[in-house]
């Protein structure tokens, strides 16, 4: 009895094993493309139009300015101002990155900056504002983190533009750059301010 069933031809079968190797090079093309297209600074935030969270945080212990202590995180204190609201860590290394660009900012006294100190100790928090100086009017302390998730918080640092309504109008993840800054976060703190004017 002969065997009836032909071989399949050469060319039809080099084809098919390499199907599967031209399906995952396509794969990889497409997610390389839409990963490297995303910027994580611009995630979304449910927040932007809304009121900030109304979350009293008390102050970072021992941080003093002119011998006063420095207050702690109070919502209340965004009416009428603009604000940056930083989340930030002694921890963070991007933290370290952006403190001098935030002690700059400080200067400006258009604006009110008001830190989130993140799941952090006492004692390195102030020895990190030690080191760069403190350029906060407030400083609470969100030692459980659970401040930072009623903000949207994804990771330190964040920073947060409040209108003087109180309203969230814009949202940076990730750390402050001189780039960024001078191109998004300082715009959109000039338009915070044209739009309460």
């Amino acid at each position: 009895m002969s065997d009836r069933s032909t071989p399949a031809p050469p060319q039809r079968r080099t084809f098919l094993m390499v199907l599967p190797l031209l399906a995952f090079i396509g794969l990889a093309v497409l997610f390389w493309f839409r990963l490297g297209s995303g910027d994580p600074s611009r995630i979304p935030s449910a927040l932007i139009g809304h009121p900030a969270p109304q979350t009293t945080l008390p102050p970072l212990e021992g941080l003093q300015a002119d011998n006063v202590q420095v207050p702690g995180f109070d919502p209340s204190a965004f009416k009428g101002k603009v604000s940056l609201v930083n989340v930030w860590a002694s921890w963070c290394v991007p933290c370290h990155d952006e403190a001098p660009l935030l002690t700059e900012l400080a200067k400006d006294k258009r604006f009110q900056l008001v830190g989130i100190n993140y799941k952090d100790t006492p004692d390195n928090a102030r020895r990190f504002l030690g080191r760069y100086g403190n350029p906060f009017g407030r400083v609470g302390t969100d030692a459980n983190g659970r401040a930072s998730i009623e903000w949207g918080v994804y990771g330190v640092p964040e920073t947060f533009v409040v209108g003087p309504a109180g309203t969230i109008v814009y949202k940076l993840v990730g750390p402050i750059t001189p780039e960024n800054f001078r191109t998004v976060l300082l715009p959109q703190m000039e338009k915070a301010l044209k739009a309460g004017s």
